[in-house]
C-alpha cells in the first residue's frame, strides 16, 4: 500500500518544482471521482497545449476508455510516486531526456534535475513545441531528436 502522503515526483516540494501543489493535485483526483468524463474533456486540450484538435480528441478518447476508478488509480500512482532517489543508481552508457518547451504537466526544470541527478552522461534535449505529448503534436521534431540522439556522430 502506497503512503501518498510521502510521494513528491509532480509535487512541489522546497527546493524541488514537480508542477503541482498537494490541493491541485486533490482537486485532479476529486474530479476524476465526481465528473470523469468531464475531467477527460478539460484535462485533454491541457495536456495536449496545442491548437491540434485531432490530438486532443485522440487523447480524450483514449482516457475515456479507462474506468474511471482505474484513472483514478493511475492519475494518483503517476502523479504522486516518487523515484527521484532511483536516479543516482541508473547506470547506462548514456541517457537522452527529451522534453517540450512548454509542458503544462511537467516544468522543464525536472529534466535538467533528472540530467543531474542521474548516476550515468546524460543530455537533455528541449522540443521547440508545447504540451506534454509531442508524440501526438510534434512527431517529426520527437523523431528527429530520437534520431539525433541514437546516431554514433
Amino acid at each position: 500500500v502506497f503512503n501518498f502522503d510521502n510521494l513528491l515526483r509532480y509535487l512541489n516540494k522546497e527546493g524541488y518544482e514537480g508542477g503541482f501543489t498537494r490541493s491541485e493535485l486533490d482537486k485532479i483526483f476529486e474530479s476524476i471521482k465526481q465528473n470523469f468524463s468531464g475531467w477527460a474533456h478539460s484535462f485533454a486540450p491541457y495536456a495536449i497545449s496545442a491548437n491540434d484538435p485531432a490530438a486532443v480528441a485522440e487523447f480524450e478518447c483514449s482516457l475515456l476508455r479507462m474506468k474511471p476508478e482505474v484513472a483514478l488509480s493511475v492519475a494518483k500512482t503517476v502523479f504522486l510516486s516518487d523515484l527521484r532517489c532511483v536516479l543516482p543508481r541508473v547506470r547506462v552508457p548514456a541517457s537522452t531526456i527529451i522534453q517540450t518547451r512548454k509542458d503544462p504537466i511537467v516544468p522543464v526544470n525536472v529534466s535538467f534535475y533528472m540530467q543531474k541527478e542521474l548516476g550515468s552522461l546524460s543530455k537533455v534535449i528541449i522540443l521547440e513545441t508545447e504540451g506534454h505529448f509531442p508524440q501526438l503534436t510534434a512527431y517529426r521534431s520527437l523523431l528527429q531528436a530520437l534520431k539525433d540522439s541514437l546516431s554514433l556522430n
